[in-house]
This record gives structure tokens, C-alpha cells and sequence, in this order.
């Protein structure tokens, strides 16, 4: 690939800094390019879990059908009841935030489930990651970009492997 895109122009996410703000919940109506399905026992259980300590809304519901779920623009999930307890986790989903959130979001889902969340840690990828497993045992990564020192082991090793980083 030999084009270069600035992929914030189209993306909700901030640039990463220390002053990152997170965007305005996005609440119009749009084609999903992407988004996930999670199944429930218990749906105002995880309509709870999701809204207070993950940071979702109740984007509409429809009474024992589904609940769509929306934080930033193309951060969709749909909760979809189901009489069957929470399986075991089989795959996970990650959700952009900014640095500023990552404790807070900690905090809220360890009240609501004491036990939840996992780190946040530092990945290899200039990333802070938090997991967090749900009430329906869906495994949330809520991740941070973190600025990269462009002198520091992560930057040589990402442009060693052709990836360009963006000028500050």
C-alpha cells in the first residue's frame, strides 16, 4: 500500500493526546457497517450493566426483541434476549475510548460487577486496554490510543515494520 488516508477525518475516534475528548454520543440513524449481538438472560440486567458502566444508551427498544445500544457513531450493539444462560466468552469485541475514560469506566463496572475488569494495560500497539466481561460473559476491550514517544522502542518497531506514523 503506498497511499497514505488520514483516517480521522472519517473515524469518530479522537487522535490520541493527553487531551483527547471523547465525541458526543451519536443518536441518528445510519446503515452499520459493523456492529455486535449479544444474547441475554436477563435484558434490563444488561441494559444496566452496558448504560451505567460501560457508557452505552438505549439508542430504542423493542419490548422483548432487542435493545440497540450506541455509544459513539459505529459503536453499535444489539442485546437480544434469549432463555439460555451466559455461555462462556468465544469472542471478543473492542470499543474506541479515550485515555480520560479508561479508570472511570473501570470504576462503574466494578460497582455494578465486582470482579469484571481486567488491567487496563499497556499494549505493544500504543494502546491502553481495559477488558471487562459482561453479565452475559461477552469480553468488552474498551482501548485507548496513547501518543507514542517518536524516539521510544514502540515507534522504531511499528516503522521497522512500514507503518508510517502521523506527524505531531
Amino acid at each position: 500500500m503506498t497511499d497514505y488516508y488520514e483516517a480521522f477525518e472519517i473515524s469518530p475516534v479522537p487522535p490520541p493526546g493527553p487531551d483527547a475528548t471523547p465525541p458526543e454520543i451519536y443518536r441518528g440513524i445510519y446503515g452499520m457497517p459493523m456492529f455486535v449481538s449479544v444474547p441475554t438472560s436477563d435484558l434490563a440486567g444488561s441494559v444496566d450493566f452496558w448504560t451505567r458502566g460501560l457508557g452505552f444508551v438505549d439508542l430504542f427498544t423493542i419490548p422483548g426483541q432487542v435493545t440497540h445500544l450506541r455509544r459513539w457513531a459505529f459503536q453499535d450493539v444489539l442485546l437480544v434476549p434469549t432463555g439460555a444462560p451466559a455461555a462462556p466468552p468465544t469472542v471478543s469485541v473492542s470499543f474506541a475510548c479515550v485515555l480520560g475514560q479508561v479508570e472511570d469506566i473501570a470504576r462503574a463496572c466494578t460497582a455494578l460487577v465486582p470482579g469484571c475488569t481486567t488491567g487496563p494495560r499497556r499494549t505493544p500497539w500504543s494502546t491502553l486496554d481495559l477488558e471487562v466481561v459482561t453479565p452475559e460473559n461477552a469480553r468488552v476491550i474498551m482501548t485507548a490510543a496513547r501518543l507514542l514517544d517518536p524516539g521510544g522502542d514502540e515507534a522504531r518497531d511499528l516503522e521497522a515494520l512500514g507503518i508510517r506514523l502521523p506527524e505531531r
